[in-house]
C-alpha cells in the first residue's frame, strides 16, 4: 500500500528535506505553501504534489483538508520563528504566532484524524525545538508555542494510540537552515534589554551557522514515522543524547543555567 504523507511547509527548510525523503521512500507526498503558484522551481521537489495551505486563515485550513482528502502521515512543520523581551512582545504578534504555530495545527490535525481513526493507521509527527525542553530568553513565545504542540502530541497519544494512530514530537537542536534570517524580531528603540538581547542574538546566529543539516532532522522525522510504536519524542543536535541525560539528572536551574551561558548570557 503506498501511503499518502502531507507535509506542511514543505517549500524549504526541514519541510522541504521531510517531503524529498518521504518521496524518496515510495510515499505520495502532498506539500503545503502559502501560495504554491509563486514557488520557484529550486524550491519545488520532484514528485511532491503542492497545495495552499494559510494557517492563519481557518477557512484555508479546511479547505487545505478538504483538498488532499485521506492522509496517513501528517507532519506538522509550518511556522514562524520569534524573538523578543517578554515585555515587548506585540499582543498581535503573539496571537499571530499561536495561531500559525499552534491552533492552525491542531486545527489541520483535528480534520485529518477521524479518517486516521477509522482506517486503523496514522502518524501525527510535530516538528518542535529543543527550546521547549531547554527555554531561552528572548524567546518565550516562541517556547510558549512549541510546548504547546508537545502538550497536545504527548497528552493525546493514549487516546488515539488504540486506534493505531500515533502522535509524536520531533525536537530539533541548533539547525543551519537559514531560519534566523526569517525570523520576526521585536525590540523597542532603547529598550533596558538591548545588551542581553544582542548577546543572545549573536550567539543564535552562531550557533546556527553550525547546526545540523534540515536533512538531518528529516531522517528523524522518517524514523518516527516509520517506528512501529513510536516514542513520545525525538531530539537530534546539540549533543541531545548527552544534554537530555543531563536534564534528568540535575535540578532544573542548572540546566537553565547552561542554556543560558550556551548563548552569553552569564
Amino acid at each position: 500500500m503506498t501511503r499518502t504523507a502531507l507535509v506542511t511547509g514543505a517549500s524549504s527548510g526541514i519541510g522541504r528535506e521531510v517531503a524529498r525523503a518521504l518521496v524518496a521512500r515510495g510515499y505520495r507526498v502532498i506539500g503545503t505553501s502559502r501560495t504554491p503558484s509563486a514557488l520557484q522551481e529550486d524550491s519545488r521537489v520532484p514528485g511532491v504534489e503542492y497545495v495552499p495551505l494559510d494557517l492563519e486563515d481557518r477557512a484555508s485550513i479546511e479547505a487545505c483538508a478538504r483538498t488532499v482528502g485521506d492522509v496517513d502521515v501528517l507532519v506538522n512543520n509550518a511556522g514562524e520563528s520569534q524573538m523578543g523581551p517578554l515585555e515587548e512582545l506585540p499582543q498581535d504578534a503573539i496571537d499571530r504566532l499561536f495561531q500559525v504555530n499552534v491552533l492552525g495545527a491542531i486545527q489541520l490535525t483535528q480534520l485529518l484524524l477521524p479518517g486516521m481513526r477509522s482506517r486503523g493507521y496514522g502518524r501525527v509527527v510535530m516538528v518542535g525545538s529543543m527550546l521547549a525542553s531547554f527555554p531561552l530568553a528572548f524567546r518565550s513565545s516562541y517556547v510558549a508555542t512549541k510546548c504547546a504542540l508537545k502538550g497536545f502530541a504527548t497528552a493525546a497519544r493514549r487516546e488515539l494510540s488504540p486506534f493505531g494512530v500515533w502522535l509524536t514530537t520531533v525536537e530539533p537542536g541548533t539547525i543551519a537552515t537559514g531560519i534566523g534570517d526569517r525570523r520576526s524580531r521585536y525590540i523597542d528603540a532603547g529598550s533596558p534589554y538591548s545588551g542581553d538581547y544582542e548577546t543572545v542574538s549573536k550567539a543564535m546566529s552562531r550557533n546556527e551557522g553550525r547546526g545540523i543539516s534540515a536533512e538531518k532532522v528529516a531522517e528523524l522525522v522518517v524514523t518516527a514515522i516509520e517506528a512501529d510504536k513510536p516514542k513520545p519524542l525525538y531530539a537530534r543536535g546539540n549533543m541531545a543524547p548527552l544534554v537530555f541525560t543531563v536534564r534528568r539528572l540535575v535540578p532544573r536551574a542548572v540546566t537553565e543555567k547552561m542554556t543560558a551561558r550556551f548563548h552569553g548570557l552569564r
